[in-house]
């Protein structure tokens, strides 16, 4: 078993990369872009450097995985930081040059269809970032989430242990990018409630593995996930899309999971708070509030199935909701139901 390492970090005044290996939003929304570029350089004090499909929808698998790679290949490049997700980047790992990756392992941040990445990463023992876009939270409306810019600002530049936050209030609404007028406008948020736990009062520490659970779905299907003896011990994290998927959906890609021997071997699972509304589906507030709940129980029932020992957190910031925790991807993780905490090593 490959153990992943830590990168080296970055330091403020350092280039990074920003790529779209994904999809090419910044090309569409140039308005919500330019503001995560310049937050990325007032706030963080790097220095952006874009890679010719970063603006480009649609582009070819293959020069997007050569602006992957190159980004890496860059010596003077100490981070790469993934504007968008997107639902092809699937397509996009099989043309990645792991010699490069693994000669040059730097710190790389996305989520939702980089999940592709991060889990390709992962294989070739480099641990990467769970989180962080240029457009949805560098890019965000009105100011910045003060709790997605601080962990995003430790895991960026610190190596230590990091306490995650509960959000004392939340979004899952976002203003739409298609009118510019209102990136000057706070998205709405919702009273916090806390974490919700489940299952045995243990501490488990381990290493991460998981991502967005549509994402994983399709990587077991292409049969680009580790054996589940070498995930075995691992924490899992789990969030879903904008796509919102239905509950049965939910239980039955973690029935999959269980059947493939993987859920047994995860000591504790971490459930991204459900996204209940998105613009193909603007739900009432009564409706998302039903959503969330189908959703924590359709995880309930598939964990009781086939990891009835697991430490099971539901509603952590870690997904499509707003604001996002970054959490290292590969890396440590201690998950601790006795104090109700839960702290990870960037």
């Amino acid at each position: 078993m490959i153990v992943p390492r830590y990168p080296a970090k970055p330091q403020p005044g350092d280039r990074v990369a920003v790529v779209s290996p994904s999809a090419g939003l910044p090309g569409l929304f140039p308005q919500v872009y330019e503001l995560g570029l310049r937050r990325l350089r007032e706030e963080f004090g790097l220095e952006p450097v874009e890679y010719p499909t970063t603006r480009v929808m649609g582009a070819d698998p293959r020069d997007r995985a050569r602006d992957l790679s190159a980004a890496f290949a860059d010596p003077t490049i100490t981070a790469v930081l993934a504007t968008v997700g997107g639902q092809d980047l699937i397509t996009v790992t099989p043309h990645l040059d792991d010699d490069v990756l693994r000669a040059n392992p730097k710190p790389y941040f996305g989520y939702s269809d980089n999940t592709n990445v991060l889990n390709h990463l992962h294989r070739l023992g480099i641990v990467a970032y769970h989180g962080g876009s240029v457009l949805v939270h560098l890019g965000r409306p009105g100011t910045p989430h003060p709790l997605t810019f601080d962990s995003l600002r430790a895991a960026l530049f610190t190596s230590g242990w990091y306490d995650l936050t509960p959000a004392p209030q939340w979004g899952d609404r976002p203003n739409p990018w298609t009118e510019p007028e209102t990136l000057a406008h706070e998205p709405e948020m919702l009273p916090g409630e806390g974490w919700h736990w489940q299952g045995p009062a243990r501490v488990v520490r381990g290493r991460t593995w998981g991502g967005c659970l549509e994402i994983l779905h399709w990587l077991m299907a292409t049969d680009r996930v580790a054996p589940a003896a070498t995930l075995a011990g691992s924490v899992l994290l789990i969030e879903t899309s904008q796509e919102l998927p239905s509950d049965t959906e939910v239980y039955r890609i973690l029935r999959n999971m269980g059947e493939r021997g993987l859920l047994a071997g995860f000591p504790a699972i971490l459930v991204g708070r459900a996204k209940a509304w998105d613009f193909d589906q603007p739900h009432t507030p009564d409706q998302r509030q039903a959503y969330r709940a189908a959703q924590r129980a359709a995880v309930t029932r598939a964990c009781a199935e086939y990891a009835p020992q697991a430490v099971v957190v539901f509603d952590v910031d870690l997904g499509h909701t707003d604001p996002q925790l970054i959490i290292p991807y590969g890396g440590e993780i201690l998950v601790d139901a006795v104090e109700r905490r839960i702290a990870v090593r960037y």
